[in-house]
């Protein structure tokens, strides 16, 4: 005879104690819920007011958008550090390290104050299930507030309106650009997207939004909270300008003026829209303040050169409108006679076939790569998904590693190689750069 089955659930993981490493901590939070994504505001909400009886009395800047938030958030820190403000910030994924996300005073959080975050939050939430990057956002808050910085720069992990960043409101907002991305969560089309990113606007306060075609839906949603919007393309405008020998000048107008602004590596449309919100945020600060602080910008994994001879980048872009913005990047770097040689490598939920026509007139030779990841496509597997795809010259490598010292085999000291495709690809070539 059969044992009854017990219907009993079975017992959560129990949290580290005393003494745990940050790696056990982590470990511990991959475990605590059943998905990966649980979008919904409800659970974080309550472990928020159990955290905090009020809103912290930092300043709040939220980021959203499909491409550019991280480079918006650098930018930011910078000029509000210029500016001779604290600032913390909060972005995702990491590159190498869980502390890159939570960065005081421009420095990445050690781990001694992220795990008393972790462990204020753990006896806050009670019964309250709570996903890894929910448990983060929260840990990130505690430890922010903790550190009694002026201002709080926010990366929304996914969408806005049901992302956990979100359960704090804002007192300025920026939404850099809206793209398909994240189809299974966010929907197909820029109108309902458009409408998730928006969720971070609150009646009243300022926003800038650097997409100069957005969709009509956070054209609507900012009109219905009365919300002054700085758009690109109206309040302010870039221009940029490539001499003959390929260098680049880029001005960013305003109604009062013109700023300078870098020619790389960042994407101006984000470096711009840093520019207009610090305008707002602190107009006193003058025009070679800004400039100056802007040359020192610098954020890892965006179009980031690591190497010589032949010079290497890497860029964490894994969706067609970053790929788009790449090639645009490599086609006024190269010259004539420089080949392009790319290092890709995906996940399996991304549109890899839009990514690769996005930069096929720009790439000489391709080098796909497996990444043995969760959702990590293979190089065979990746390699079938393209059968369509215009590649006329391309190999398979089991890993980035493999790609990399293939290419490096194939180029000439005066080529191109670019690596890319997302944060685990580019996280595996600087472990090996670096």
């Amino acid at each position: 005879m059969t044992p009854p089955q017990s219907k009993q659930k079975p017992r959560p993981p129990v949290a580290p104690g005393e003494g745990a490493t940050l790696g056990q901590w982590l470990s511990w939070l991959e475990s605590i819920h059943p998905t990966e994504i649980d979008l919904g505001l409800d659970r974080v909400l309550v472990v928020l007011r159990r955290l905090f009886r009020k809103k912290p009395t930092a300043r709040v800047i939220t980021v959203a958008g499909t491409n550019g938030k991280g480079s918006t958030v650098a930018t930011l820190e910078a000029l509000l550090q210029a500016a001779g403000r604290r600032t913390g910030a909060y972005t995702s994924p990491h590159l190498q390290n869980y502390n890159e996300r939570v960065r005081i005073d421009g420095l990445d959080i050690d781990d001694a104050t992220l795990i008393a975050a972790f462990e204020k939050v753990e006896a806050a939430r009670g019964s309250e299930t709570l996903t890894y990057f929910e448990f983060g956002t929260l840990a990130a808050f505690v430890a922010l507030n903790a550190s009694g910085v002026q201002d709080w720069i926010l990366e929304v992990g996914l969408g806005g309106r049901l992302d956990a960043v979100n359960v704090i409101d804002a007192d300025m907002a920026i939404i850099t650009s809206i793209d398909i991305d994240h189809v299974a969560f966010l929907g197909d089309n820029r109108e309902v997207i458009g409408f998730e990113k928006a969720g971070i606007l609150r009646p009243g306060i300022p926003a800038v939004v650097a997409d100069e075609d957005p969709p009509q839906s956070v054209l609507q949603q900012a009109a219905a909270q009365k919300v002054a919007l700085v758009r690109a393309g109206h309040e302010y405008t870039i221009q940029e300008v490539v001499t003959g020998s390929g260098e680049s000048t880029v001005t960013l107008h305003v109604e009062d003026g013109a700023f300078r602004l870098p020619s790389g590596p960042l994407p101006v449309q984000s470096v711009a829209a840093a520019v207009m919100a610090l305008r707002s945020l602190e107009p006193e600060m003058d025009q070679a303040a800004i400039e100056t602080a802007l040359v020192r910008v610098k954020a890892p994994g965006r179009f980031e050169h690591l190497g010589y001879k032949p010079d290497l980048y890497v860029d964490v872009g894994h969706n067609p409108h970053a790929a788009k913005w790449l090639s645009e990047r490599l086609q006024v770097l190269k010259s004539k006679s420089q080949k392009v040689h790319a290092v890709y490598a995906a996940l399996e939920d991304k549109d890899v076939e839009g990514v690769v026509h996005a930069m096929t007139s720009v790439v000489d030779q391709w080098y796909l790569a497996g990444l043995d990841v969760p959702r990590g496509l293979g190089s065979e597997t990746l390699w079938a998904r393209l059968e369509s795809a215009p590649l006329l010259h391309t190999s398979t490598h089991d890993t980035v590693l493999d790609a990399i010292a293939a290419a490096k085999a194939g180029a000439v000291t005066e080529d191109i190689i670019i690596v890319f495709g997302s944060f685990f690809t580019v996280a595996e070539a600087r472990r090996l750069l670096l």
